[in-house]
């Protein structure tokens, strides 16, 4: 059995670092709104209106893909 002195310089991240960032995140936004108000009822209405504007997500959503997907392909 052979044996390598191997060590890691950038070791994996750690299960819990992205569960404490998401929690921060969250509580940072909830945060937001909870302060300013208004953000608060622009986000309820921008929710609202995501049912009249779907076709724009749906162009949105395509042009992300196409952004990183099919720009892949030809590299």
């Amino acid at each position: 059995m052979r044996r390598t002195n191997e060590f890691r310089v950038n070791p994996p991240p750690s299960r819990c670092g992205h569960t404490v960032a998401s929690v921060g995140a969250i509580g940072t936004l909830v945060l937001i709104a909870l302060l300013f108000t208004r953000v608060l009822a622009f986000a309820e209405l921008a929710a609202r209106e995501l049912r009249v504007f779907w076709w724009l997500i749906l162009l949105l959503a395509l042009g992300v893909w196409l952004a990183f997907f099919a720009s892949k392909r030809r590299s």
